[in-house]
C-alpha cells in the first residue's frame, strides 16, 4: 500500500515517521510537551490512556493543535475505551493487542501483534497500520524477515525503540516507529524541555536520512 492509498490520517503518521508517545503518571504536562515536539518535526501524538488525565488532554491537543499534528489514543484496551477517546476527538486508536472488534469506532485502528499470525490478521482485518510490540524484543532484523513473506503489510515498530534506532527500523521496512520514553524522557513531569526539543529534532532528522 503506497501512501497515497491510506486514510489521511495514515498518510500523516508515515510523513511523520515517528509517533510520540506520551505515557507519565498524569497528563498535566502533556499540552507544553505536544508544543515542544511540534515546533521540533514530530507531528504525530499518541495520547495514552493509561495517564491519569489522558482523556481531557487528548480533547486539549486536539484543540490546541488542530492543523499542525495528528492526535491519537493509545493503550486502547476496551470498547469503553476506544469510544472515550473517539468522543474525544482521537484522530487514531492504538492497541497493544490484537482484539479487531476495537476497529470499528469510525477511525483508523491500528492493533497491535508480534506474530507473523498476529501480524497478518491484523492486516487482513483491514488495519491501515500493525503495531509491532514490543520491537525491542526482536530488532529490526525481524521485521526486515517479517516482510519477505508479508510484503504488503506496513508495521510500526513500539516499544523500547531508542532514537539512535530510528533509522535501522525505518531501513527495515517499517512505515512509522512509535518513541516513548526515549523520546520524552522527564519533560512530561516538568522535565528540561530544552533537550526534549534536542531529542525530538534527532529524531526527525533519523527519518530524514533513513529516506534520504
Amino acid at each position: 500500500m503506497t501512501e497515497s492509498e491510506s486514510d489521511p490520517t495514515t498518510a500523516a503518521i508515515v510523513r511523520s515517521g515517528v509517533v510520540a508517545v506520551l505515557r507519565a503518571a498524569t497528563a498535566d504536562g502533556f499540552a507544553t510537551v505536544a508544543n515542544v515536539l511540534v515546533s521540533s518535526g514530530i507531528t504525530a501524538i499518541e495520547v495514552t490512556l493509561t495517564s491519569e488525565g489522558a482523556i481531557d488532554a487528548l480533547a486539549g491537543l486536539r484543540r490546541q493543535l488542530p492543523s499542525k499534528a495528528v492526535v491519537g489514543a493509545g493503550t486502547v484496551l476496551t470498547a469503553a475505551d476506544a469510544e472515550a477517546a473517539v468522543d474525544a476527538g482521537a484522530a487514531f486508536l492504538v492497541s497493544p493487542v490484537l482484539d479487531l472488534s476495537l476497529g470499528s469506532f469510525g477511525v483508523p485502528f491500528y492493533p497491535g501483534g508480534l506474530t507473523p499470525t498476529e501480524i497478518f490478521q491484523a492486516a487482513r482485518s483491514g488495519a491501515p497500520l500493525v503495531k509491532l510490540f514490543p520491537a525491542a524484543a526482536v530488532g529490526p532484523r525481524y521485521l526486515k524477515d517479517l516482510h519477505g513473506p508479508l510484503p504488503g503489510v506496513r508495521i510500526m515498530p513500539t516499544g523500547g525503540i531508542g532514537i539512535d534506532d530510528v533509522a535501522a527500523w525505518l531501513s527495515a521496512g517499517a512505515a512509522a516507529v512509535g518513541l516513548g520514553g526515549p523520546l520524552i524522557g522527564d519533560a512530561a513531569s516538568g522535565g528540561n524541555l530544552s533537550a526534549l526539543a534536542d531529542r525530538a529534532r534527532r529524531a526527525a532528522d533519523a527519518v530524514g536520512f533513513a529516506r534520504s
